[in-house]
């Protein structure tokens, strides 16, 4: 048997459409409206009723994509109601050694072990970082906000700080932002790249993407035989770590959630 989801009594909305236009307008996927009111991921909710779990007016659905009006219909998950949830955006520091993922199959730990709350740990991160990676990782409940920023078309920046095992040539770093042809990837680059500081034997460099494809730096590096010895996200757009401390956690600022959607909604040339 699935395992029951408890979450708070649904309120009726009193506002009704107008007409059918208004009415059709509004209109969703049940699996979207499940992830607007940040009740889970649209994936997760989209398994969910595909396994027959939600209810939409008091019948089961099967199809993600059936549509509801969510000023209209009432939902349920496990015969349970269900209504919208307090919005909330967090930014964690990840240390190295973690994954990114709620439950990990191979038994590896996990970010959600930075997250000390019951509330915290119901956020889905945006986007990863993989497990040898440190820095500035994005949670949040609200699915609409996590997939406008993870859309290519946003081209928000994504700022890493970069150890590596050698002084870089200026053909090297050309060619990090020129691109690399990898097998079954294409080519993949960075959008800039600059030394930070040097070392004797090793050096930082700071990297910008305008994309996040898996392990993208990494791969990239590798290719020119450049070995990381440590990989730090910085900043996404105008969020940035600042000082907060390794596995701290805190609530984004409304000053920075006015300041990603600014950035959102501002045509970017793609520099990628």
């Amino acid at each position: 048997m699935p395992r029951r989801l408890h979450v708070p009594i649904f309120m009726r909305h009193s506002v009704k459409p107008t007409d059918n236009k208004t009415a059709a307008a509004r209109r969703t996927g049940v699996a979207r409206a499940l992830s607007k009111l940040g009740i889970a991921s649209r994936t997760v909710a989209a398994q969910w009723v595909q396994a027959g779990r939600v209810k939409v007016n008091g019948r089961v659905v099967r199809d993600p994509e059936t549509p509801v009006v969510l000023a209209r219909d009432s939902l349920s998950v496990d015969s349970e109601p269900v209504r919208a949830v307090e919005k909330r955006y967090l930014m964690l520091n990840k240390p190295r050694g973690l994954v990114t993922t709620a439950r990990d199959e191979r038994g590896r730990d996990t970010v959600y072990q930075c997250l000390s709350t019951a509330e915290d740990q119901r956020l889905a991160p945006v986007g990863r970082l993989d497990k040898a990676s440190e820095g500035l990782l994005l949670f949040t409940n609200d699915g609409e906000w996590a997939s406008r920023l993870l859309d290519p078309g946003s081209h928000l920046p994504k700022v890493y700080h970069v150890q590596i095992d050698h002084q870089p040539t200026d053909d090297e770093l050309a060619s990090l932002c020129a691109g690399v042809e990898l097998a079954d990837h294409g080519v993949m680059k960075v959008s800039e790249a600059r030394i930070l500081r040097q070392g004797a034997k090793t050096c930082w460099l700071e990297l910008v993407l305008m994309e996040g494809k898996n392990r993208q730096i990494r791969r990239v590096l590798d290719a020119l035989n450049i070995t990381v010895l440590r990989l730090v996200r910085v900043a996404i757009g105008p969020v940035t770590l600042g000082t907060l401390a390794k596995a701290g956690s805190r609530a984004l600022s409304e000053q920075e959630l006015r300041a990603i959607a600014a950035a959102l909604s501002k045509p970017q040339i793609n520099r990628a």
